[in-house]
């Protein structure tokens, strides 16, 4: 995959194609510029005190100018988050003391994976720098370092080493993120033609992001539809990028979440700028957009994925700006569509192959305008299948002769017929793809016979038949 590039691959619509080939014609967070300041130090230690997560010392002070300790950051964070009685062993130490005031916090973030004790030792007195404490936020919140990182840009130096003050507010803010049940919107805009951004007075529990759950507590009026699961913007508290079917320009929607009215909105005529469309095998092809051109995947500015993304994550600000630029958000591909017309041709029209999005003929859509919309269809040669492992009694791997890319092993099928006659059927494995190697899942819960000598055939012909002999250990 180019990197600053997003790619929506689409596959032709099996019903409308068969085996047909294309035509060969055809606290909101705000990212900091300005140091933080005492009056925030100050707001966010009276938060922590009021949460009884941070108390002062014998003089009354906060001591907020005072490097913080492990002991005493292992104490926040366990009460900050909740994370009493979580652990599941009962570390031992070379340099705690069993009645020490921290010993408990300690040996429950060490637990959970949260602090380390290599060797027995906690170093209870040892200092944290800030990179340090991005990380142990993140991991106590359970929530991406990027968005923490983000949050802590106000204080944040290389190898600094956090003050007690610094700790404070960093913690309130993300105590701010602690995910809620009972989370309620505050807010519901249009960004483009099927996207939303919608606001929470906190974030949503996995159980609700789940797509299943969202599609039952978003519902709209006049059609509209919930596509994806709503996914949570990075560095935001509680703002969802939320995908939709295509809106209908002008035309109120009302949004009703959980079973109450919670906004409305106005349809958006905006159409993602793609930039140009190629063909990627003979039945599928992929529409491109650039970051330099204003337009990003949801992929790179999103928490979930954040970690995966590496140096090419970053963060979108409340107006989705980033380094003075606005950009344009590519939701969620799931259920979109476009229509290729031939030459001389019928239209026909193409899906997208889930999970090929932002990896590495003329066309129409209501939800996209592509600069470069024509192309050549050309002919493909299959790859070869050039190895194949039975896995389990219910999986096997296929080797091809090259790394096809997620393009092309998605969405696809074989078939495996026993020296009987006997058929098996077997789908691709979603996002199982390690280089030119794919798992091939079998359907209705079929079983491999152990020493049966299968062949296996492609459905389609996006890859050559291959004899192989499948041992289930």
């Amino acid at each position: 995959m180019k990197t600053y590039s997003n790619k929506l691959a689409a596959m032709m619509v099996a019903a409308a194609l068969g085996t047909a080939s294309l035509p060969l014609h055809v606290l909101q967070v705000e990212a900091a510029g300005a140091p933080l300041a005492v009056q925030d130090i100050e707001q966010a230690t009276q938060v922590l005190s009021q949460l009884r997560v941070m108390q002062g010392y014998q003089d009354g002070s906060m001591g907020i100018t005072s490097p913080i300790t492990r002991a005493e950051l292992a104490k926040m964070l366990v009460l900050a988050f909740g994370l009493e009685g979580k652990g599941e062993t009962e570390p031992s130490f070379t340099d705690v003391n069993p009645n020490a005031w921290y010993e408990r916090y300690a040996s429950e973030l060490v637990a959970q994976d949260i602090m380390q004790a290599p060797d027995g030792r906690f170093d209870p007195r040892g200092t944290v720098t800030h990179a340090e404490l991005v990380q142990l936020v993140s991991k106590a919140l359970k929530r991406d370092a990027k968005s923490v990182d983000y949050w802590a840009k106000r204080f944040y130096s290389e190898d600094g080493q956090t003050t007690r003050g610094q700790a404070a507010y960093l913690i309130s803010i993300a105590h701010e993120a602690i995910p809620s049940e009972k989370a309620k919107i505050t807010s519901v805009r249009a960004l483009n033609a099927i996207t939303l951004i919608v606001t929470f007075d906190a974030p949503l529990t996995t159980d609700n992001e789940a797509f299943a759950k969202a599609k039952e507590d978003f519902e709209f009026n006049n059609g509209l539809e919930l596509t994806n699961m709503p996914r949570l913007k990075t560095g935001s508290i509680s703002t969802y990028i939320v995908p939709t079917s295509v809106q209908k320009p002008g035309t109120s929607y009302t949004l009703t979440y959980k079973g109450k009215t919670a906004g409305t909105f106005t349809g958006n005529s905006t159409k993602l700028d793609m930039t140009e469309v190629r063909q990627v095998a003979q039945d599928t092809f992929e529409l491109e957009a650039l970051k330099a051109n204003g337009v990003v995947d949801y992929g790179y500015v999103i928490s979930a994925y954040s970690g995966g993304r590496g140096a090419n994550a970053f963060v979108l600000d409340e107006n989705n700006s980033a380094d003075g630029k606005v950009y344009q958000i590519i939701s969620s591909g799931q259920g979109r569509e476009v229509t290729i017309t031939p030459a001389g041709g019928q239209p026909i029209v193409a899906k997208y192959v889930p999970f090929t999005q932002s990896t590495d003929g003329k066309q129409t859509s209501d939800w996209a305008q592509i600069a470069n919309p024509t192309f050549v269809a050309e002919g493909f040669e299959p790859l070869d299948i050039i190895g194949e492992e039975a896995i389990s009694d219910s999986s096997v791997s296929i080797t091809l002769s090259e790394d096809p890319g997620d393009e092309l092993f998605s969405g696809r099928s074989i078939e495996l017929i026993d020296t009987e006659g006997g058929k098996l059927m077997a789908t691709y494995k979603y996002s199982s793809r390690k280089g030119a190697v794919g798992v091939f899942d079998l359907n209705q819960e079929g079983k491999l016979k152990p020493g049966t000598t299968y062949t296996i055939k492609p459905v389609g012909k996006w890859a050559g038949e291959t004899t192989a002999v499948l041992t289930v250990n």
